[in-house]
């Protein structure tokens, strides 16, 4: 018995040694308050530079709420742990970053850690900015600081045992954070290593397009940019596992990335419409860099393929009666804007795309297609891009079913399974809103 006793003292005691060097090792030092730095102490050049790496890390996007302040937080971020709520990154000293020095801002920014010594939890990009160099943190820093103050505190992030937890991120970080600069690929061109840091630093083009673990990291190797789902948004892979009907270009990325649609693939809506509003500002050599470092990504030498032909042969196959109630739904809500047969060659330009190129299409997941039928387009990532009305007050969920699985048909394609459940669903979950949200 004594013996029993010893070992339950000594395991206890060894728990203890743990647990205490453990929270030793993790706890991160408050960084002393400073005074909000003057606007004039920054450079206008250096605050121009700042504000555009904001538009390319989308950082009002995920700090801002729906109808609220820019940069003032508050937005509910979804994850599998609970609803973490964005913080509040304006220079107001009491409830946003006012007293925050560069030092404690690159903390956060670097390693995950506030200025009082708080674990973030990595809903933060911080495994991705860890990567930006000093002189773009130092922009960015000026950028924030020179912007309005908002005095609003968001709803405080509360997660279940033992997600509130905040110190056991660190372990968490010992395991996926990898600190530091991206090393340059010699191998590779320089507008590939600029791509390279554009996307894997502030642009984090990872975090949306790479499916996670069972502990929220991103998944590596085969499934790195393999694309997940988020919001009930299918997002595509970067890779050449696209279901995309043509395979993409660097000149599509370019086109994409600068304009927000694609002739040969489609518009961006959803998620993607905030980040293509961020990219839109950024100069057309680091758009052209981005699209070089993705397309490193895909098959080499694929041949792009005829849009033109391609479609024209979509409707030499006809596949139904111009009296088909699917076709009768697509005269009566889609045709002024998405052309048929009969003009298709002018839609391959300009903000009016061809449904017979669209990607969401030909995906395995009706969702996107769904959701933009029922929610629309309602605001223009760029001035390039068009808006879209919402149907889901017009079209009822089997009219839905049906206008899709008659244009799935006529692309040669397999209908989606029980879409009218689906599309149900989808109607239910989700409302019209400003494309420009958080992703």
């Amino acid at each position: 018995m004594r013996t029993l006793k010893k070992i339950l003292l000594l395991s206890l005691l060894l728990l203890i040694v743990v647990v205490g060097g453990f929270l030793a090792l993790s706890h991160q030092p408050a960084i002393g308050a400073g005074n909000p730095p003057a606007a004039t102490s920054f450079s206008p050049q250096q605050i121009e530079k700042g504000r555009l790496l904001a538009a390319m890390g989308d950082c009002a996007v995920c700090h801002t709420a729906p109808g609220g302040k820019t940069n003032a937080g508050g937005l509910p971020i979804a994850s599998p742990f609970g609803t973490i709520y964005s913080t509040n990154i304006t220079p107001d000293v009491d409830t946003g970053i006012g007293r925050w020095t560069y030092e404690a801002f690159a903390r956060a920014m670097r390693h995950g850690v506030d200025r009082e010594g708080q674990y973030l939890y990595p809903a933060f990009p911080y495994t991705a900015f860890t990567h930006v160099t000093d002189e773009d943190l130092q922009a960015l820093y000026a950028f924030l600081m020179s912007e309005p103050a908002v005095k609003f505190d968001p709803p405080e992030t509360s997660l279940k045992f033992p997600f509130n937890l905040r110190p056991g991120l660190a372990a968490w970080n010992w395991l996926y954070l990898k600190r530091g600069p991206l090393p340059e690929d010699a191998s590779m061109p320089p507008e590939w290593n600029r791509g390279a840091y554009l996307a894997e630093g502030l642009g984090h083009c990872s975090a949306c397009h790479t499916p996670r673990n069972q502990f929220g990291a991103e998944k590596t190797g085969e499934h790195r940019f393999a694309g997940t789902t988020l919001d009930g948004w299918s997002v595509p892979a970067l890779t050449s596992a696209t279901p995309a009907p043509l395979p993409w270009t660097a000149d599509d990325l370019y086109q994409y990335f600068k304009f927000g649609f694609s002739p040969r693939h489609g518009s961006a809506a959803g998620p993607m419409a905030p980040v293509i509003h961020g990219l839109s500002q950024q100069s057309d050599a680091d758009l052209k860099a981005l699209a070089s470092y993705v397309m490193s990504y895909k098959k080499d030498n694929a041949d792009p393929g005829d849009a033109q032909a391609f479609v024209a042969s979509k409707f030499e196959q006809r596949k139904f009666a111009l009296d088909h109630e699917g076709y009768r739904l697509f005269e009566g809500a889609c045709a002024s804007c998405h052309s048929d047969a009969s003009d298709f060659k002018d839609s391959l330009f300009g903000v009016r795309p061809q449904l017979m190129l669209n990607t969401n299409l030909y995906a395995d997941s009706p969702n996107n297609a769904a959701l933009v039928v029922l929610n629309g387009i309602q605001s223009a990532p760029t001035p390039q891009t068009g808006t879209m009305p919402a149907f889901r007050h017009n079209l009822s969920d089997a009219q839905i079913a049906t206008f899709l699985n008659t244009m799935r048909e006529q692309a040669g394609l397999a209908p989606w399974d029980n879409l009218p459940g689906q599309v149900a669903r989808l109607r239910k979950d989700t409302q019209p809103g400003p494309t420009v949200r958080a992703h």
